[in-house]
């Protein structure tokens, strides 16, 4: 429960708070996350999480992910209900063989494994979030029948709840469902995701290596991951894949299912900001039923 105070406080307030230091500035932010400098100098990141369970699956995942001993994260300085603050990252420009160690590290992350699809992180809520979408991770043993009933058919939902698909468009998504079980290629264990890994989650850190931010994560099938890099434009991406490919080759036929595994965060992308992404989605699940 979060008192009246702690409701209305300040980037600034909390992060004394949680951390136990004074705060010595603070660079101003309309929104989260936003930037504090603590007493010493060290600069750190704070963000408020307004829906209930949103820090405390960020805070789980990042600890998860970290857990694994791959890609590096930002470590979580001190959190509670409402607020997280972590460390800042330094940031440089991406560079070929940060890219490739990148690809290679990912590579390990999801070697690390889940438990099953669809496995929340260790003290993660099971109804979390992937940006400011609802994502509820319910599980499951066969990946086709998860990824139909968990990360498409939901957000088919709740796009035509919006109106951002038209009711007879949903069928398109239903065919592909029915279909994930041939689409998918050879089975794959649970793989642990970062489960939001759109380009803006990736940080090319001054020192040549990557953090990543902002996970939503969950166990699940690693091209999902590869895919959404893809999608949203990872720079030096062949360099990642390469990396990637040296350290856990990939199932044959997997660049045939990008679209398959971009339909998620395309039809999370319809939920939250309209129907240009909904087109996207309708494209890639027709090329899907063309394969």
């Amino acid at each position: 429960m979060v008192n009246r105070d702690e409701a209305h406080e300040d980037a600034g307030r909390a992060a004394s708070r949680l951390t136990g230091r004074p705060v010595t500035g603070a660079r101003a932010a309309s929104g989260s996350p936003a930037e504090v400098t603590l007493d010493g100098g060290a600069r750190v990141m704070v963000k408020r999480g307004d829906a209930p369970g949103a820090v405390q699956a960020e805070v789980a995942g990042l600890r998860w992910l970290a857990a694994a001993g791959t890609v590096r994260v930002p470590a979580v300085l001190g959190h509670d209900a409402r607020w997280m603050v972590t460390e800042r990252v330094p940031t440089g420009r991406p560079d070929p063989a940060g890219a490739l160690r990148f690809g290679q590290a990912l590579a390990a992350l999801h070697a690390a494994g889940a438990p099953h699809f669809g496995a929340a992180p260790p003290d993660g809520p099971q109804d979390a979030f992937i940006g400011l979408a609802p994502m509820r991770n319910a599980p499951g043993t066969d990946w086709p029948r998860w990824y139909a009933e968990h990360r498409v058919l939901p957000y088919v939902r709740g796009a035509v709840d919006r109106g951002t698909l038209r009711p007879g468009e949903a069928p398109v998504f239903e065919r592909v469902c029915v279909r994930l079980p041939e689409l998918a290629g050879p089975p794959e264990p649970p793989a642990r995701l970062h489960g939001d890994l759109w380009n803006g989650n990736v940080l090319w850190g001054a020192d040549g290596e990557v953090r990543l931010i902002d996970p939503a994560a969950h166990g699940g099938h690693r091209e999902t991951d590869l895919a959404m890099l893809r999608l949203f434009g990872c720079p030096l991406l062949d360099r990642v894949l390469a990396g990637y490919e040296e350290a856990a080759p990939m199932a044959p036929g997997w660049r045939e299912r990008v679209g398959v595994h971009q339909l998620f965060p395309l039809l999370v992308h319809a939920v939250l900001f309209g129907r240009g992404y909904a087109e996207q989605a309708l494209a890639a699940a027709r090329g899907a039923l063309a394969m």
